[in-house]
């Protein structure tokens, strides 16, 4: 059989998704506009950030002592400084292991590199001496040549290093004040807002306070999870430095990807120069082993039962963050999509219509 096509409904099928492409296309340019707008205040939308972050860390403490009748003040200078005492703890527990066996370490590194330079001149490679002259004297050639350009990374270095400070005082000021002001937050922001956006705005932010909780203590447990593994397989290899390396993965999970192979390149660089090279590759492929675990399977799942999203969508988040924002989007990326999943959910209950249920006749049959 035959159908004809119907005009009239091509017309307002062609009418509907103009409409719906042009509000589509509205959304997108006002979400151009507000992330353009972020990036001009990054540079104080950034220290909020890790204050919120830092918040949702220590809150917990907080909460438990204004419930024991500890006035706020009160209680968030002690969460911050016991917060600023645990950091401190943590810099000396990785910093003062490592200074008191530098020495071996140096002796290590040096012993290193002439072992590697009496294999090159080895089979197959057969570098001779000379060779290796002349390739440090064409690498120093090349570094005096690139003396400018060297000098202005490393200004630009110290100027990340500078605002890596400020944006970590910053943040721990906005934390104190977070701590102690914050449930009077959300009652002021009732009071600002009119209508129905009175309502609805602060049911967001408390859900989105429970979903960032969710996302920093899902990442604890990940780091906790990573620092365990890797120890004990440096522990069973025999490296040196197990307790501060351990340290240093759980802190360096906080900060995805980078942070991993910050921590990984450490722990086989003291592999390498205290153990050897077959240590060195032992423990490479422990790290190579635990971080595929965690980051394909430990953390989607721990992830994706505390925020509510499927462990697909925290990869994708991950993914597409990194290659939007490179570190900062990877860190940002998890917590954001949650915080989108809460709204777009609040957004369908208050959107959606209840379902009626067919009454049934007093057979129990429904009529």
């Amino acid at each position: 059989m035959s159908v004809t096509l119907s005009s009239t409904k091509a017309r307002a099928a062609l009418r509907v998704s103009a409409r719906v492409s042009g509000e589509l296309l509205l959304v997108l340019v006002m979400t151009a506009v507000a992330v353009w707008a972020l990036g001009r205040m990054w540079s104080v939308v950034w220290p909020l950030i890790v204050g919120l972050l830092l918040t949702t860390l220590t809150w917990p403490t907080a909460r438990f002592l204004r419930r024991r009748g500890w006035p706020p003040a009160l209680a968030a200078s002690v969460v911050t400084v016991l917060f600023l005492l645990v950091a401190a703890g943590v810099v000396a527990l990785i910093a003062v292991p490592v200074s008191s066996q530098s020495g071996e370490l140096a002796d290590g590194v040096v012993e290193g590199i002439q072992r590697l330079r009496e294999w090159a001149s080895g089979p197959p490679l057969n570098i001779g001496d000379d060779q290796i002259t002349g390739a440090f004297d064409s690498a120093t050639a090349r570094i005096q040549d690139s003396l400018g350009s060297m000098v202005t990374t490393v200004v630009t270095g110290v100027s990340t290093v500078v605002n890596g400070v400020v944006t970590a005082v910053l943040a721990v000021f906005l934390m104190f004040f977070m701590l102690k002001d914050g449930p009077r937050f959300l009652p002021w922001l009732e009071r600002q807002l009119p209508g129905r956006l009175a309502t609805d705005i602060p049911a967001v932010a408390a859900r989105g306070w429970d979903t960032l909780g969710e996302f920093v203590r899902s990442q604890a447990y990940v780091g906790l999870l990573d620092a365990v593994l890797i120890g004990l397989g440096l522990w069973i290899v025999g490296v040196p430095l197990v307790l501060p390396l351990a340290v240093l993965t759980f802190v360096s999970a906080f900060v995805p990807i980078v942070g991993a192979l910050f921590a990984g390149f450490v722990a086989v660089l003291i592999a390498l120069v205290s153990n050897g090279l077959t240590d060195a590759l032992i423990v490479l492929a422990i790290i190579v082993v635990v971080q595929q675990l965690e980051g394909n399977v430990f953390q989607p799942m721990i992830q994706s039962r505390g925020l509510g999203l499927h462990a697909a969508v925290i990869l994708l988040a991950v993914t597409l963050g990194g290659s939007l924002a490179g570190i900062v989007g990877s860190l940002l990326a998890v917590p954001a999509a949650a915080l989108i999943a809460v709204a777009w959910n609040y957004l369908r209950e208050q959107l959606g219509e209840e379902r009626q249920e067919p009454e049934a006749s007093p057979g129990g049959d429904p009529s």
